[in-house]
């Protein structure tokens, strides 16, 4: 089964594609789409809906697991990080990939075991997990890995298939 994991933002998208073989779970692909401040808002949730498009349509995932927008004390970055959600969404609905969302507390808490975990402890756990030789460079790149993660160990994947 194959899996993408999104977590959205409006500087940068970080993107996975995993398989999940049985208990094992294999990384297939994963980036970062970054987009240049100097532009406006339109061009860059246009970019980040193709390039999100483009992902899906190469590697045909079964469903994509989506960060939860959380309530932020930074109300210009919230508004962005929904923006970006909401063009991620779309993309997802126009090549009929379902899509399921995880709170960033639920992704610590099945990648760590730990809701409280911080970013360096998710981003080891992600790169012990999938047996890769370096932890992804971009923090949003390891929080796409451990969100797609954490959709392939949850009980959502059953019940999407039922």
């Amino acid at each position: 089964m194959i899996i993408m994991g999104v977590d959205p933002g409006i500087a940068r998208v970080g993107w996975s594609i995993i398989k999940r073989l049985g208990p094992e779970l294999k990384p297939i692909a994963y980036g970062c789409i970054e987009t240049d401040k100097g532009k406006n808002a339109e061009t860059r949730l246009n970019e980040i809906y193709d390039a999100i498009t483009h992902v899906l349509v190469t590697h045909h995932p079964v469903s994509m697991a989506v960060e939860d927008l959380f309530f932020s004390t930074n109300v210009k970055t919230a508004i962005g990080v929904g923006q970006s959600r909401g063009v991620v969404l779309l993309a997802a609905s126009k090549t009929h990939t379902p899509v399921v969302s995880y709170s960033p507390l639920a992704v610590k808490r099945a990648i760590t075991g730990d809701g409280n975990a911080d970013k360096k402890q998710v981003s080891r756990m992600v790169k012990l997990i999938l047996h890769l030789t370096v932890a992804p460079s971009l923090d949003d790149t390891a929080d796409a890995l451990a969100i797609a993660m954490t959709h392939a160990y949850s009980y959502k994947v059953k019940q999407q298939f039922l």
